[in-house]
């Protein structure tokens, strides 16, 4: 599969400009050019934590697509922001664990000045693609206080 080209036509990569630059074998790199949007209030020259997260997420999902070699969605990204953003960046994330259901993957975001980021995210790599939103499926997901065993099944009506 090729990672750089499948991004190239997903929309919200597109839309915030990333740039897959490398992804083989549990490694990608890539970068996000500094744009006004970006700005986090309308005098300053700090971005907004989520233009990191979004690199962030998108650079590891990249290198676990690389070991996949299917569509991983997102479970969950921690991450950890060191400095503000005022530059463009370049990210680098490395797969440290690809297990049959689960992948973890570590991913740091530096500008010209240095480390503006770091993060861990987890994407599911087991199941069937036609349940990921990837495809327009997606799985369900009950009311607040459902159990997490009703997660994936139909929900239902309880007024009675």
């Amino acid at each position: 599969m090729d990672v750089s080209s499948l991004f190239e036509v997903m929309p919200f990569a597109r839309f915030f400009g990333i740039e897959i630059t490398a992804a083989i074998d549990g490694h990608a790199e890539g970068r996000l050019p500094f744009r006004e949007e970006f700005r986090s209030s309308p005098t300053g020259d700090v971005a907004h934590g989520a233009v990191a997260y979004a690199l962030c997420d998108t650079i590891a999902g990249a290198a676990v697509i690389s070991l996949a070699e299917s569509v991983t969605p997102t479970i969950d990204m921690r991450i950890d922001y060191l400095r503000p953003i005022t530059d463009d960046l370049e990210a680098t994330a490395d797969v440290r664990r690809l297990g049959d259901s689960v992948a973890v993957a570590d991913v740091s975001v530096v500008d010209s000045g240095g480390t503006v980021a770091t993060a861990r995210g987890a994407y599911k790599t087991g199941g069937h693609v036609e349940d990921t939103a990837w495809t327009g499926g997606g799985v369900p997901v009950g009311p607040p206080g459902r159990s997490d065993d009703s997660i994936g099944e139909s929900p239902t009506d309880e007024r009675g």
